[in-house]
């Protein structure tokens, strides 16, 4: 039964259609010319017009598997429509205005079933539809076994403005293969995706939680294709094999900005591309969202609330060291103070601070840059990484001269950073005098909490951490795996952290420029709790495992 636009049928009435694809609807009044503040209202006088609710948040709805399938986010959005759960026969479809009868039948013939009217605001159903197409899970591997190459060969095509991952219905065989890969490492979590090429195939590897796995794997014949879409997402030259090139590109995954950084190089196999994924709206953290132990953030905040002085996060790439300075900065934004940042790359968008991109092509370093930065009366500067003796020269006499600095570095554990800067050619008495504190740090995984199970454990479990005498009480967790974690038995990531403070002791060590271990057993001494203990402490509270630990700070120990 087909219905004009502004009619409603009784959706109370007692002769449900018995035709496919049918609408439910009666006559009801217009609400055209409903004013913004008026709209909830109107929405409920024609909710209980026609027997049916009005939703105020779909935000715990769930939506019907058969619209995501088959109808594209791109009707959903243009009409602000979107199909929920239902056990009767009617599929509830919200809608935000009155007039939307042609949608609804269009959804009906469409799915092959009668639907119904729900009534929500437009803002709701569209975030609504983000969330709910966001969920769709695992159609890249169904998407390349059905994939045919001679769809393909001429599908290359440069991207306009910024690509939605989740409008793939009307894209070309392999723009959406490419977009479905992005879109199932975003929804997966994954920090970056490797397209690594073989002999007989190209592999499709995604970190999760630090950890790389085999995604799903593609025809060699595709090899090509696929990695010169990636490069024209780079815009990166597609003719160009030989050489190593970088790229960036944003696209979009509903409401959430995703910016990729694009590395290739060439290999006895093809190129290989690696994509780092950056999630531009995802939240910040703060410090006490860090997870550090009481002692150990009391120590870090009291050391970012000094005037001058330099700070420094040691650890290896992707142990979280960015997010550790970001949730510092986000402690001292006030607007009594100025803070001025050096990043390559600007990772997240922080109010009130000023933020520069370091480009070395352009001449912008980060010692270039710091001395401009000097002249822009800063109260706090933090520092991307330092990289060089001349950086590291110019971050420690911004710290003497009246400013508190933040850097990073790659270093083993917080003892070693100042064996570093003495390499770079630093004086000794400029670090012992520059220099307030060292925090290194890891990124541990964390037991599962939906298959996580109590586990005693074990003498041998204990030796490998150092302990000689079991403890009274623990609470230590194993997970078996289930389909939350992908059968890994760990879901997310915690940091264990290692603190140094540089008092008189350890100053008076840097001075008689003792090596990375004399150093750390004076901190030691003065009460600064290790990486591995850190790590051990959270294995036997049940946080991580004894194996995690391990794998993290092995190196760190040696």
């Amino acid at each position: 039964m087909k219905a004009a636009e502004g009619q409603l049928v009784n959706a109370a009435s007692n002769t449900p259609p018995e035709t496919e694809g049918e609408v439910v609807v009666a006559p009801i009044i217009t609400a055209s010319s409903v004013t913004d503040l008026d709209q909830h209202l109107a929405l409920r006088k024609a909710a209980a017009a026609l027997g049916t609710s009005f939703h105020e948040t779909l935000a715990h709805a769930i939506a019907a598997a058969e619209f995501l399938e088959k109808i594209p986010i791109g009707f959903a959005r243009q009409h602000a429509v979107l199909g929920l759960a239902s056990d009767n026969g009617h599929l509830p479809v919200a809608i935000s205005d009155v007039s939307a009868c042609e949608e609804l039948e269009v959804i009906a013939r469409f799915l092959g079933r009668p639907v119904k009217p729900v009534f929500a605001t437009r803002p709701a159903i569209l975030a609504a539809i983000n969330v709910s197409y966001q969920q769709k899970s695992g159609e890249a591997q169904t998407f390349i076994e059905k994939l045919d190459r001679r769809d393909v060969l001429s599908e290359i095509q440069e991207l306009h403005g910024r690509e939605d991952l989740l409008d793939v219905a009307t894209r070309a065989p392999v723009i959406k293969l490419v977009n479905l890969m992005l879109f199932e490492a975003v929804k997966l979590e994954a920090s970056d995706i490797h397209l690594q090429p073989y002999d007989d195939k190209l592999v499709i590897r995604l970190r999760i939680d630090g950890v790389l796995f085999d995604a799903f794997d593609l025809p060699k014949a595709l090899q090509e294709e696929v990695l010169s879409r990636v490069k024209v997402m780079g815009k990166m030259n597609i003719a160009e094999k030989r050489l190593a090139q970088d790229g960036r590109a944003t696209v979009q995954v509903g409401d959430r900005i995703i910016d990729l950084r694009i590395a290739s190089l060439p290999t006895s196999c093809g190129e290989r591309i690696v994509v780092r994924l950056l999630d531009k709206s995802a939240r910040l953290y703060t410090l006490g969202e860090l997870g550090m132990p009481p002692g150990t953030l009391s120590h870090f905040q009291d050391l970012i609330g000094v005037e001058h002085g330099l700070l420094l996060v040691t650890g290896p790439t992707g142990s979280g060291k960015s997010t550790t300075l970001y949730a510092a900065l986000q402690e001292l934004n006030h607007k009594e103070l100025n803070i001025l940042t050096l990043e390559d790359p600007i990772e997240y968008q922080l109010p009130g601070v000023s933020q520069t991109q370091v480009n070395e092509k352009k001449g912008m370093t980060f010692a270039s840059g710091l001395r401009n930065v000097l002249r822009q009366d800063p109260d706090i500067i933090m520092v991307g990484e330092i990289r060089d003796r001349e950086t590291a020269v110019m971050a420690i006499q911004s710290a003497l001269t009246g400013h508190l600095v933040f850097s990073t570095l790659h270093t083993n554990d917080a003892a070693s950073a100042v064996t570093r800067l003495l390499d770079l050619g630093i004086e000794p008495y400029l670090v012992a005098s520059s220099v307030i504190g060292v925090l290194a740090q890891r990124l541990v995984r964390k037991v599962c909490s939906a298959c996580g199970q109590p586990i005693p454990p074990s003498t041998d479990e204990l030796r490998r951490l150092g302990i000689e005498s079991p403890p009274t009480t623990t609470s230590m967790r194993f997970g078996p795996g289930c389909d939350a974690c992908r059968k890994t038995g760990y879901k997310g990531r915690v940091g264990i952290f290692e603190l140094m403070l540089v008092d008189h002791p350890v100053r008076k060590k840097i001075q008689e420029v003792s090596t990375a271990a004399d150093i750390k057993d004076v901190a030691i001494q003065r009460g600064m709790k290790t990486l591995h203990d850190d790590g051990v402490d959270r294995a036997l509270r049940g946080v991580t495992t004894i194996e995690e630990v391990l794998r993290v700070t092995m190196r760190a120990t040696v």
